[in-house]
């Protein structure tokens, strides 16, 4: 192996020492030639070993929550990475791949911390600058990381809810559905679903507007908010659909709740102002429980949906129960 001590008289963690000391622990370090687009460790792996890029350059990235990447930092001929695995004894945080055709020096944790034991004066000036230059570099993507963590979950919102309202939507609740059911069985707690249509909701779209059938579809979700309680969820099937799981709750309550929902909506001021056959905003609901109707998932939706239906062609603006 070539003599690396000209090349790291010129890197930046080694500018406190003198020729001498770099002399002393040359011997230390290891060669690494990789190619383009080689990953030298991946984001989560075990890491044991710094490098310093003698040429070439890599890339650092990181994981987004839907899947892709994200490059965070390039290290080119000079620069040191992967220190914060030994330092902290933790995983690799990023994943570090070669740009281009590269040559790199590393030094493996043991050899680390035997400079530490032999040559603590000098293990002192390298961690010295090392750590300095960690610290900036933390101060640099810091504001970046926090706008990921931020868009992360704005993206996990994203995915369980309704754009328009910010209920959840129909894939969190199914999820939902089928852990609260198993949770219901295996501690003998009722668990009541509810489902809603808005009653005349095309009739509210053609006549009146989407302009209108949206606000209508917002007021609902508020007037729900107001009534529902902690521990129960509110999702949007989409359209005028809606769906309400109520953990711990047997079908009265569910059919009591349910009801004034639907009092309340009848005293909605939205629709007067327009001109046409609808004037009052109104629901119809079907209520289930398990395991009063229904003894796993499938039937209780069956069950509440043919409790809506019974609702709506007995009239409509009103709730019906399963085996009523």
């Amino acid at each position: 192996m070539d003599n690396p001590v000209d090349f790291l008289v010129t890197v930046e963690i080694f500018s406190l020492l003198k020729q001498e000391e770099i002399m002393s622990i040359a011997g230390l370090f290891s060669i690494h030639e990789i190619d383009e687009g080689e990953v030298l460790f991946r984001e989560g792996d075990e890491g044991n070993e710094l490098f310093i890029v003698k040429s070439g350059a890599v890339a650092s990235t990181i994981r987004l929550p839907d899947g892709g990447e994200r490059q965070i930092a390039q290290f080119k001929a000079g620069n040191f990475f992967g220190e914060m695995s030994i330092f902290e004894n933790a995983p690799r945080s990023a994943t570090c791949r070669s740009m281009e055709k590269s040559s790199l020096l590393g030094l493996h944790e043991k050899d680390f911390y035997r400079m530490i034991e032999e040559y603590p004066d000098i293990a002192t000036k390298i961690m010295y600058r090392m750590l300095n230059i960690t610290a900036q570099r933390l101060r640099d993507t810091g504001e970046f990381l926090s706008d990921m963590v931020h868009w992360g979950e704005a993206a996990r919102r994203r995915a369980i809810t309704d754009e328009l309202t910010g209920a959840y939507n129909r894939r969190f609740l199914d999820d939902a559905l089928v852990s609260q059911v198993e949770l219901a069985g295996n501690s003998g707690r009722p668990l009541s679903l509810v489902m809603v249509d808005l009653d005349y909701f095309r009739e509210i779209n053609e006549n009146y507007g989407h302009e209108a059938g949206d606000r209508c579809i917002l007021e609902a979700v508020r007037l729900f908010n107001r009534h529902l309680r902690e521990g129960d969820i509110l999702a949007r099937f989409g359209g005028d659909e809606f769906t309400v799981l109520m953990p711990d709750t047997t079908w009265q309550t569910a059919l009591d709740l349910a009801d004034r929902v639907r009092k309340s909506m009848g005293e909605l001021d939205i629709l007067g102002q327009y001109k046409g056959p609808v004037k009052t905003l109104s629901m119809s609901a079907g209520v289930a429980s398990f395991p009063a109707h229904a003894d796993n998932v499938k039937n209780l939706k069956d069950m509440a949906d043919q409790a809506l239906y019974r609702a709506k062609e007995g009239g409509r603006n009103r709730v019906a129960c399963a085996g009523s």
